[in-house]
């Protein structure tokens, strides 16, 4: 099949109405994500704040990808790996769009979440983190809202993928 025809009925595919549920899901991650962003980079810049025994917010501007993996301060090495995760994000949207109603709901999940670090990598250079989870001395990757919606994306995918037959 030619790839502009393909292109073609993934236009005609995108614009029907069950799509614009899927496009408010994403918009809706987004949103909580930069609420949640502005919340913290306004009060908490300065600042770690102990909520319990297990749960801090302490705000660690991250320039690598998920959980700071592939940290530099190498600007061509940034821009490769921002370049990536639009491609990513490029292809993300594709497959929504000529997936199956299940599929279509862990696609705008992960979308949503990727959009919104995708966001912040273009505004500040960098991605807030800012979730502290610990358990006395051990700490797990600090992380943010959309971080959260993409982890919980793939792990709904490989779930499925593991326990539903097509």
């Amino acid at each position: 099949m030619n790839f502009n025809i393909e292109i073609k009925e993934a236009k005609e595919k995108f614009f029907k109405k069950q799509n614009i549920f899927f496009g408010l899901l994403i918009l809706v991650i987004f949103i909580i994500d930069r609420i949640t962003k502005i919340k913290v980079i306004k009060d908490f810049s300065d600042e770690k704040y102990f909520i319990n025994d297990y749960i801090n917010i302490d705000l660690i501007w991250n320039i690598g990808i998920g959980f700071g993996f592939l940290s530099t301060n190498s600007s061509l090495f940034y821009n490769s790996i921002t370049f990536l995760i639009a491609t990513v994000l490029v292809i993300l949207f594709y497959f929504l769009i000529i997936s199956k109603s299940l599929e279509k709901i862990i696609y705008a999940i992960i979308i949503g979440g990727a959009l919104g670090n995708f966001y912040d990598r273009i505004i500040y250079r960098a991605v807030p983190d800012f979730l502290d989870i610990h358990y006395n001395n051990f700490h797990w990757f600090t992380f943010n809202v959309a971080d959260i919606f993409i982890s919980l994306g793939i792990f709904i995918f490989i779930i499925i993928g593991f326990f539903v037959k097509d």
